[in-house]
């Protein structure tokens, strides 16, 4: 045993999504981290090994770093669940809800909460799809991203109709399911929230600045011209009304562990928007719950060894005296 008792713990990190590059880094730096404050814990790709071997090698729990399909869609955490690892962040449901951007949006509107009006596109309705249509519904500049990918792949801003059956083109490359979503032109910001039903709270919130607005997977990842203001510098009224609502979004979605909410404000308006969640978020240099975390006061090792102590399942098998 280390000494958080915590066992052997496998980081998954890479798999087989989009974002395999970032969940490498993601789980590099949880790993060293993990190992820093002596955890007995191990790299483990599920791209190059089966999952059969967590159980076989003695793990006891796992650290969840994969990003995107096969990892923060319900998928893993299923094979986890079977196996009887306690694993960190949401359930099998959560997951696989959040993943899809459509559920996730349908939950939220069910239960009363602000979110982008949207129409979904399926792939083989390109063909006979109305463009006009779609714009007339949703308005010029939309937004088309793929239903269930993340860190921004295959997602397009469109501000003229001859766009749109490109950046629908280029969604379908991704997905059979298409998001088209009225864009909400204002400020961008996230805000993480961590733990479990009525003890989940919110994280500082992030103001995020990007280049001419434009926060893709580039500017996510790979440059530094992204400026990531935390505090915000929003009036407090505004943040703590962006808190509220992720952590009600969280919940009523059954989110567990962790999570990342992405919001926009109109900015006449003021009103904020729920864009999406992720369950597994980025956990890299220039990763946003670290960020926010630290703003907190709580260091990206505690941060990491808190939601590993927080590893679980949705069904714990209950251990007779």
């Amino acid at each position: 045993m280390n000494e958080l008792n915590l066992g052997k713990v496998a980081v998954l990190m890479g798999g087989q999504s989009a974002e395999r590059e970032v969940s490498l880094m993601s789980g590099e730096g949880v790993l060293q981290a993990l190992r820093a404050a002596g955890v007995d814990a191990h790299a483990f790709d599920p791209a190059e090994r089966d999952l059969g071997e967590l159980k076989r090698e003695g793990f006891e729990r796992c650290f969840i770093a994969l990003h995107g399909r096969f990892g923060e869609d319900g998928t893993v955490q299923g094979a986890l669940e079977l196996m009887g690892l306690p694993y960190t962040g949401s359930g099998v449901m959560a997951s696989s809800i959040a993943m899809d951007k459509t559920m996730t949006k349908r939950v939220w509107l069910a239960e009363g909460l602000p979110t982008p009006r949207y129409v979904l596109v399926r792939r083989e309705q390109l063909e006979g799809l109305s463009l006009d249509d779609l714009v007339a519904n949703l308005g010029l500049p939309l937004i088309v991203k793929p239903a269930r990918e993340g860190s921004s792949i295959g997602v397009s801003k469109v501000t003229k109709v001859q766009d749109l059956l490109a950046a629908l083109l280029a969604a379908a490359q991704c997905d059979a399911d298409i998001l088209c979503e009225q864009c909400i032109v204002g400020d961008e910001v996230t805000c993480p929230v961590l733990g479990e039903g009525h003890a989940a709270r919110a994280l500082p919130v992030i103001r995020i600045v990007a280049p001419e607005g434009n926060y893709d997977y580039q500017n996510k990842y790979f440059t530094n011209d992204t400026q990531y203001v935390v505090p915000s510098g929003l009036p407090r009224t505004e943040e703590a009304a962006i808190e509220a609502l992720v952590v009600k979004a969280y919940q009523v979605l059954g989110c567990r562990g962790w999570g990342r909410l992405d919001v926009m404000i109109d900015a006449a308006t003021r009103q904020p928007y729920l864009l999406e969640i992720n369950t597994s978020p980025g956990m890299t240099g220039h990763s946003l719950v670290p960020m926010s975390a630290k703003a907190e006061g709580l260091s990206y090792e505690a941060l990491c060894c808190q939601l590993l102590a927080s590893a679980t399942l949705d069904h714990v098998q209950e251990v007779p005296e």
